[in-house]
């Protein structure tokens, strides 16, 4: 027998818990589903952690540039990276933690951990449970893409998320990608004194933004020594002895890149192969990005898909004539007013 809510939310990334916080606040009575750790990306592997450890990498490079202005800091400035992943975990775990004690503190939410699944529109199963509710918000997030590139099978990699992980200082981390993640993950280590090099396949790094915007990252990131391999074509990474060879096949410098560490950046994927969103009617389109329209409601009614996994940054929209033709905002509809 399938346990009736009035609302579910599938995730607890940044939409998740605000939103299923208000909607028991308004009387309704909601079920928060979470399957590994509270808080989503932001919380434990993206926003938090990560600008944890740029303000550690910030501080070392402030450091050794002690001198600069009229500093003596009294010796070679070096980085605890045990200390470093500490701190991190710290802020994060505190950040995680408090999530979870928000939600499960909140009267009218009921928290569930395990894996959600669609059986209907209407119905989640969660292993042996059942729930049923008439409004059903998906905020599941996404997680790093893994390419298809030749020799990855035969090496170890890094993604955003295993690099959490790390607790010591890579000889020489290779980055291949060139966006935003692969970009403060280079500053950010080469900052704890690692040698890196980005490896990009376009002619520009962060190709999505202005030409002078690329250019400018690029010098000052060269000025701190990371190194830039652009037109990057024919990616392939294999063995060389204990560390990791990379074929660039770039029109500039050597074909290949030896490293001790490898780091994959070449963009995210959403969380939604294993929901099951076809017995639901939800549609999605080839990368899995669920589709909505400007009230981020699904082509299935009463669903709604929020963040990441809704892919309305890379305006992955439903049609116009698809769209429900009520006036009524987000919140209203949703509050079935």
């Amino acid at each position: 027998m399938a346990k009736t809510y009035d609302a579910i939310v599938i995730g607890t990334g940044q939409a998740g818990p605000s939103l299923a916080v208000r909607l028991a606040g308004a009387g309704k009575k909601v079920a928060v589903i979470e399957r590994h750790l509270f808080g989503g990306t932001c919380v434990n592997t993206g926003c938090i952690p990560t600008k944890t450890m740029v303000a550690s990498a910030y501080a070392a490079h402030l450091a050794r540039r002690a001198a600069e202005y009229g500093v003596d800091v009294g010796g070679p400035v070096t980085v605890d990276m045990k200390r470093v992943k500490a701190r991190k975990d710290a802020v994060s775990g505190q950040s995680r933690t408090g999530v979870e004690a928000w939600l499960r503190g909140t009267k009218n939410v009921t928290v569930y951990e395990g894996q959600a699944r669609f059986e209907s529109a209407r119905e989640i199963s969660i292993g042996m449970e059942r729930l049923t509710a008439p409004q059903i918000f998906i905020n599941v997030g996404g997680r790093a893409v893994v390419p298809p590139m030749p020799g990855l099978d035969q090496v170890p990699y890094l993604s955003n998320s295993s690099m959490m992980a790390v607790d010591f200082l890579p000889r020489h981390l290779l980055i291949v990608g060139g966006s935003y993640i692969g970009l403060e993950f280079g500053q950010m280590f080469r900052r704890f004194g690692s040698e890196v090099t980005i490896i990009e396949m376009a002619s520009r790094l962060i190709s999505r933004e202005d030409e002078d915007v690329s250019a400018t990252v690029r010098e000052i990131l060269e000025a701190e020594g990371v190194h830039i391999r652009l037109n990057a074509k024919c990616i392939a990474v294999s063995k060389a002895g204990d560390e990791i060879a990379a074929s660039v096949d770039c029109t500039d410098g050597p074909p290949t890149v030896v490293g001790s560490h490898l780091l994959l950046a070449v963009g995210r994927r959403p969380n939604t192969d294993d929901l099951a969103l076809e017995k639901a009617g939800v549609e999605v389109d080839k990368r899995g990005y669920i589709m909505v329209d400007d009230q981020l409601r699904t082509s299935a009614p009463g669903i709604w898909a929020l963040g990441d996994c809704n892919g309305r940054a890379r305006s992955r929209t439903l049609p116009t004539t698809t769209m429900r033709s009520s006036p009524r905002t987000f919140w209203t509809a949703i509050r079935g007013r």
